[in-house]
């Protein structure tokens, strides 16, 4: 992989700078520039783009003519010196003529049942769901309702986004960006300055750790890049500053999930009603595929006779929001996690057993048509995990600990919570553009070395390092002579977005397939010995019978699932009210795990950055803004505050078939730590939290009735 973007510094190259809408909403009337800013130095306006003037497949300006957020881009500004050009850039003036904007933040507005996001907001999608049978109001005896929010979350990747365009004398453009879809910059590249995609080549760099931070936004920035090479005819180089990045960047979507449940006088239940507002910000990235892996989650894999679903997603004032790792699956979960533990409170019983009591049996499917061919995976992570983590006696404990304090008895404030879910591999929707074609290239020559090619954008060498033993394994051939050739766009087809485990559960799948077939060739062709292997959409579903939306959804793009629990050990602190976790175990089901070193630090990593969100990741916008506290002082876990954490892989036995492939699991802790977390600190108070970020103030404002 190639080094990182902000390392390159072409000789004679410019520098670009992006100049940035001071209102939320509005169209910009015109922008004053310095009369005495020297030649060499050029802005660069909307109205000379050559082509069209918006991203590809999503509808995300280039430069901004009507202004959806603050800090939009609507101009760059190119010179030969950095110094000079900031210089220059403080003394524009972009005059705007301002409307009137419509913000929401779902993540620190906590009245139960205001969806005002909703009510203002331009929706974006929205989807009306109903599953089963409806239920007699009068069977109704017990109702259980909660209002879950989940906050926005800043990526984590190594190094702010940047890109370095390059231009020939035949007017090829050549761009380095940290990328993991290099294919989608070099068709937005093509469609704003209206040239054949021949012509431009993406050189993928070092993404690093990145939660889908990387996926599409490189594509905007590589576009302002080569944009500025293209008028200037010089190399530019244009890199965001930290704040800027911080500011500007994409988000995790913030959501706000109500959720009622309707249980007769058994404590049996009768149906579910849900109404479901996800905040996109000022454009629909990814909009289909956000809504309705949210309502995925939303509805779990619990047996419900009847469940009513309203969902929207909104447009409004803040920068674009999503993707993020799990595209809003964990934010469904989290909500559907967080109520099951709810109605087990409500009916006083463990809310291990209440889940396991009400998974799905092999004769039902999941809501989008996937069957269960093994459900009793479920239980084997659940009752794996309660053993790992000696739950069901410490939650018996705790209980009875519960009810001593409401006595008034002095005693230790300790909580444990319990999560389940599942994750899909690969998207739910296709982009119309591309159709889902997707291919990997493998080449043996003569000499037995083996090369690999394929665009997959690993975040780190230990993906590679399990390919290259894939493939010497399958072929017999020596590690040391498999290499992974992806340095540029120019030179393979296209692999598709490294997003959604498919690098583990789709690329890793082809290249094994063509290995597979180069062994059954090797001995009767002539070499070099070329391979190829692509996936394409298979026939179009419908979810559960019922047709949602005009956008078509892929079950088996989905599948196959994987399956995982995590227990989540808490004891508050008495004096300051900060929960300190005693443990976290979890047990995945990932099928065959090629490298369980790799796939445990996977699992750990996520679950730290899970631990993060749920507890500590406080973010939000006021009028649109940042403020200065969070972007300065962005809480993050650091290597103190990682708790005490235990991964174990579910034995699995090699079958014919899906299984038989390995499955991506580093979504799973971002589905069930939170709701865990959240649960062990509601029980260790006796009081009932709906949010996460559940930070110190929330925690005392509880303890103190304080309303928060």
């Amino acid at each position: 992989m190639q080094k990182f973007v902000t390392d390159i510094y072409p000789q004679g190259g410019y520098v670009a700078i992006t100049l940035r809408s001071p209102i939320a909403k509005g169209a910009v009337k015109s922008i004053k520039y310095p009369s005495n800013m020297p030649a060499g130095y050029t802005l660069i306006t909307p109205d000379i783009i050559p082509g069209v003037n918006e991203i590809d497949d999503f509808p995300v300006p280039v430069l901004a003519t009507k202004v959806s957020y603050i800090g939009e881009p609507v101009a760059l500004l190119a010179g030969p010196n950095e110094i000079e050009l900031e210089k220059y850039a403080s003394q524009c003036e972009i005059v705007c003529e301002e409307e009137t904007p419509v913000f929401s933040d779902i993540s620190v507005d906590n009245t139960a049942g205001d969806f005002d996001a909703g009510k203002a907001a331009v929706i974006l999608a929205e989807r009306t769901i109903s599953l089963g049978t409806p239920f007699e109001k009068e069977a109704v005896k017990i109702t259980v309702e909660g209002v879950y929010r989940t906050g926005i979350q800043e990526h984590w990747y190594a190094e702010p986004h940047a890109a370095v365009a390059l231009v020939d004398e035949q007017g090829k453009i050549t761009i380095h960006t940290a990328t993991q879809w290099a294919f989608h910059a070099r068709r937005s590249v093509g469609k704003l300055l209206n040239i054949p995609v021949e012509l431009i080549t993406v050189v993928p760099h070092n993404t690093g750790m990145h939660l889908d931070g990387k996926l599409w936004y490189p594509s905007l920035i590589s576009c302002h890049a080569a944009l500025a090479a293209s008028v200037t005819g010089k190399p530019v180089r244009l890199c965001l500053t930290h704040e800027e990045d911080f500011r500007f960047s994409p988000k995790r979507n913030a959501t706000e999930i109500r959720i009622t449940g309707n249980l007769d006088e058994n404590g049996n239940l009768l149906g579910n009603d849900i109404a479901l507002v996800t905040d996109l910000g000022a454009s629909g990235v990814f909009t289909d595929e956000i809504l309705d892996k949210t309502c995925l989650g939303m509805l779990g894999f619990y047996q419900t006779p009847f469940t009513s679903i309203e969902a929207k997603a909104v447009q409004t004032n803040v920068p674009v929001q999503g993707p993020f790792s799990g595209f809003g699956l964990a934010q469904g979960f989290f909500a559907a996690e967080r109520h099951a533990s709810r109605i087990a409170d409500t009916l006083h019983i463990d809310p291990s057993e209440w889940r396991k009591q009400h998974f799905l049996s092999k004769n039902n499917s999941l809501a989008i048509g996937i069957p269960l061919e093994d459900p009793d995976a479920m239980y084997a992570v659940m009752e794996t995990v309660e053993a790992m983590g000696d739950y069901k006696r410490k939650w018996a404990s705790y209980e009875l600990l519960r009810c001593h304090r409401r006595e008034g008895n002095d005693m230790p404030f300790r909580g444990i919570g319990i999560a389940a879910a599942y994750q899909g591999n690969g998207f739910l929707h296709y982009s119309e553009k591309d159709k889902g074609n997707y291919t990997v290239e493998v080449m043996l020559k003569e000499d037995d070395t083996l090369e690999i090619r394929t665009t997959a954008v690993p975040s780190d060498e230990t993906w590679e390092h399990i390919v290259r033993l894939l493939a010497a394994k399958i072929l017999s051939l020596d590690e040391k002579s498999v290499s992974i050739c992806n340095e540029h766009t120019g030179s393979m087809s296209d692999s598709g977005p490294s997003s959604n485990s498919r690098n583990i559960a789709v690329i890793m799948r082809l290249i094994e397939r063509c290995c597979l077939a180069l062994k059954k060739e090797r001995h009767h062709a002539t070499y070099p010995i070329t391979i190829s292997r692509s996936i394409k959409p298979s026939k179009v579903q419908a979810w559960n019978g019922e047709t949602l939306h005009t956008s078509t959804i892929d079950k088996n793009a989905f599948s196959p699932i994987s399956w995982g629990a995590a227990v989540v050990e808490i004891e508050m602190e008495r004096a300051t009210y900060i929960p300190r976790i005693r443990g976290i175990w979890l047990c995945i089901d990932g099928a065959r795990i090629l490298s369980r070193q790799y796939a445990r630090r996977t699992i750990i990593i996520s679950t730290i950055q899970a631990l993060g969100w749920a507890s500590r990741e406080q973010l939000s916008y006021t009028n649109g803004k940042i403020a200065d506290e969070f972007v300065y002082n962005y809480d993050i876990p650091s290597s103190i505050d990682i708790p005490p954490i235990e991964v174990q892989f579910l034995d699995t036995k090699e079958k014919k078939g899906k299984d038989e492939y390995p499955k991506g699991i580093g979504e799973l802790p971002f589905c069930t730590i939170p709701a865990a977390y959240v649960q062990a600190v509601s029980q260790s108070l006796d009081y009932t939290f709906e949010r996460i970020p559940l930070c110190t103030e929330d925690i005392w404002a509880a303890v103190h009735g304080e309303k928060k």
